[in-house]
């Protein structure tokens, strides 16, 4: 049962979480070359895969959000698995459920609400994004990430670990 559920975990990190930081940090970017009235329609001849201006940063918004809410199986499974092997009061994981708790936290309540207020600006019509907006936006979105690959080297290195890995 343990290796079903470490299986779960690294698969639901990987597929949850991977589209999360590639489509968060993308955000910023789309959402500066968005320019006014700009329309949600690919432009001609780049068919359904063309996505650009609002339609793009929508998109982006969408796939962060929706992976998100996904991504809540990663430290469900985790819990379970750790529960299995009994490490739960081992210091590498504490740290590690308290920094994904963080980046948990900056993702739910500064990054998706951020994305969601340039969006419906860029769906308003209104002026062009500043760049010290998303370069707000793109700052968490590191930090966040950052807080990422911290947990995942803590998850492969595991300080005081007996397997030798």
């Amino acid at each position: 049962m343990t290796a079903f559920l470490l299986a779960v975990h690294v698969v639901a990190a990987i597929l949850a979480v991977g589209p999360v930081t590639v489509a968060a940090s993308m955000f910023p970017a789309a959402a500066r070359r968005v320019r006014p009235g700009e329309s949600c329609e690919p432009p001609a001849g780049m068919g359904e895969s063309g996505a650009s201006g609002v339609g793009a940063v929508r998109l982006l918004h969408r796939v962060c959000r929706v992976y998100a809410a996904v991504g809540v199986a990663v430290p469900v499974f985790g819990l379970a698995t750790a529960s299995s092997l009994g490490v739960l009061t081992d210091a590498w994981l504490i740290v590690s459920m308290v920094l994904t708790a963080v980046a948990a936290v900056i993702l739910a309540l500064l990054i998706l609400p951020g994305q969601g207020a340039l969006v419906a600006r860029l769906e308003g019509g209104a002026a062009p994004v500043e760049r010290a907006e998303t370069a707000r936006l793109a700052m968490l979105t590191g930090a966040f990430n950052l807080l990422w690959v911290t947990v995942t080297v803590l998850m492969i290195v595991r300080p005081g670990s007996t397997t030798g890995a």
